[in-house]
């Protein structure tokens, strides 16, 4: 199993690859694309970006910006809304968590979808 740069990318790698037995998994963390916000300044986190959360001004949320890109045979026969959903079910808890993810930006695809895709570039 590959391994990235956290702990966050790790549980999402461990739990994709146990759940769907991809035939490609990628994950990108798209934090950084955040790192300008206000909020940000001064933190060398390299996998969330904070923000002050509301209504309460002073508490800061960490907040986790991903791309998950997965292949897998078990997507065969569903429609996107429902392979997203078992994915968003599966990752539940990262969702939730304080620190957790934010944004999650999916793309699900059977091996033949994700043939036709590079056949068609």
């Amino acid at each position: 199993m590959a391994t990235s740069q956290t702990p966050m990318e790790d549980a999402i790698r461990q739990k994709v690859t146990q759940a769907f037995a991809p035939a490609s998994l990628e994950i990108f963390n798209d934090s950084h694309l955040h790192s300008h916000h206000k909020a940000m300044a001064g933190s060398t986190s390299q996998e969330t970006h904070f923000r002050y959360a509301r209504p309460h001004g002073s508490q800061r949320s960490r907040l986790t910006e991903l791309r998950v890109y997965v292949t897998s045979d078990t997507f065969e026969g569903k429609r996107q809304p429902a392979r997203h959903r078992e994915v968003y079910s599966l990752l539940k808890d990262e969702m939730a968590a304080e620190g957790g993810i934010h944004a999650l930006q999916l793309r699900t695809k059977t091996p033949q979808e994700a043939a036709a895709t590079t056949e068609a570039k």
